[in-house]
């Protein structure tokens, strides 16, 4: 009979243990949350990812010099896919399947994202503030999905009916990486152009990895283009700029969306980015040391780490931040269900975007499309539209 009832015990506790084991969110325990990151600190838009990798880190590590959130330290594990969709399926296997992440943050690139989803998904992990602006990015079930800011597409739009109410602009032309992100750029500026009853005049695609446009500049330009819609990489985007200057091409008007609005475009030496346009979902920084909470960030992230902060920096304490937040309001007992229902609730004012972020029920941080110019060496806001004040 006691062997009997030791056994039943030894059978209930076992079972109890492994029901545990099964409910347990992952990546989490009583002293860490584990967090991911998915994103291109090497190839062609690197620009965008190093630098927001630091100031995430940044922001981490002084939550953790605090004693973490309710109890727990933040460990954030992150890989490099060098804008390689394969290397990114790879790595999404292995944060989430081998680290075991509970979020991720900061994942580059459109298709790269895409390919991750159903990875991210099937372990409900949280696909947090991705550095890409598409429209898929919240589109069907956004369970596990969060965005920052407006979308690529929308960018766009705002950005050509801009240029064409300043400049009286008739040809829309464009040119792109023919992947998912370059896609809704181009469809983007099409449709806005057809919206208008402009014609759309012609466009040229590229590989990541080209640098001559020489070809392509002439081209657009035979075509008569007034606005060239670009979705390029950030030395691409240079280039082809700098390529349609050489040309003697200054009678139209270039711009991209968030995906070219980076400080590495504005601060190119000699003024070869002059005058170019980009329309993205928040306001760069460099223009605002005068606001006392955009400096002390500003100088905080120098010291940390030893050089000045940039776009990507903006973006990555941006994204920390509202995770944090989420993290917080989720409270101690950390699920998948008790952290969509914080993040649906974040809602604050920006300082260092400068932009409102209100996450709730369809998990877009932001709305508002900023739409600036080169001048001098520094990203200069020229107009912005707020979707949520138009009807």
């Amino acid at each position: 009979m006691r062997k009997t009832l030791t056994r039943s015990i030894l059978a209930a506790a076992m079972a109890a243990g492994m029901a545990s084991a099964a409910n347990a969110t992952q990546g989490v325990s009583d002293d860490e949350i584990v967090l991911g990151s998915n994103g291109d600190l090497s190839g062609v838009f690197a620009a965008f990812n190093v630098g927001a990798i630091k100031a995430a880190q940044q922001v981490f590590d002084e939550v953790n010099e605090k004693g973490g959130i309710h109890g727990r330290k933040i460990r954030f594990v992150v890989e490099d896919h060098g804008y390689q969709v394969p290397k990114a399926v790879q790595n999404f296997n292995k944060l989430v399947n081998s680290d075991k992440v509970f979020a991720m943050l900061l994942n580059l690139g459109t298709p790269h994202n895409i390919a991750g989803f159903k990875i991210m998904e099937s372990k409900e992990v949280a696909n947090v503030s991705p550095l890409t602006a598409a429209r898929q990015m919240i589109e069907g079930d956004t369970t596990y999905k969060y965005t920052g800011f407006s979308s690529y597409y929308d960018q766009i739009r705002a950005g050509v009916e801009f240029l064409v109410k300043q400049d009286d602009a008739k040809e829309v032309c464009a040119m792109y990486i023919p992947s998912d992100f370059g896609k809704e750029i181009e469809e983007g500026a099409k449709s806005k152009a057809e919206d208008l009853g402009l014609t759309w005049a012609a466009e040229t695609t590229h590989k990541p990895d080209e640098q001559d446009f020489v070809g392509s500049i002439q081209k657009l330009k035979d075509a008569g283009c007034d606005i060239v819609a670009t979705a390029l990489g950030v030395r691409q985007t240079i280039v082809a700029y700098g390529t349609a200057k050489k040309l003697g091409w200054t009678d139209v008007a270039f711009i991209g969306s968030s995906a070219g609005f980076n400080t590495a475009v504005a601060k190119v030496p000699g003024g070869v980015t002059e005058g170019y346009y980009a329309a993205a979902g928040w306001v760069d920084f460099e223009a605002r040391m005068d606001v006392p909470e955009v400096k002390q960030w500003a100088e905080s992230y120098e010291a940390y780490a030893g050089k000045a902060p940039d776009t990507a920096a903006q973006l990555g304490y941006g994204a920390a931040k509202t995770l944090v937040m989420a993290l917080e309001a989720a409270g101690k007992d950390l699920t998948s269900e008790s952290f969509r229902t914080a993040m649906e609730g974040v809602k604050f004012q920006d300082v260092v975007n400068d932009v409102p972020v209100d996450v709730g029920a369809d998990h877009q941080g932001g709305e508002l499309i900023i739409i600036s110019k080169i001048v001098g060496d520094k990203w200069v806001e020229v107009g912005r539209v707020d979707p949520s004040q138009s009807n």
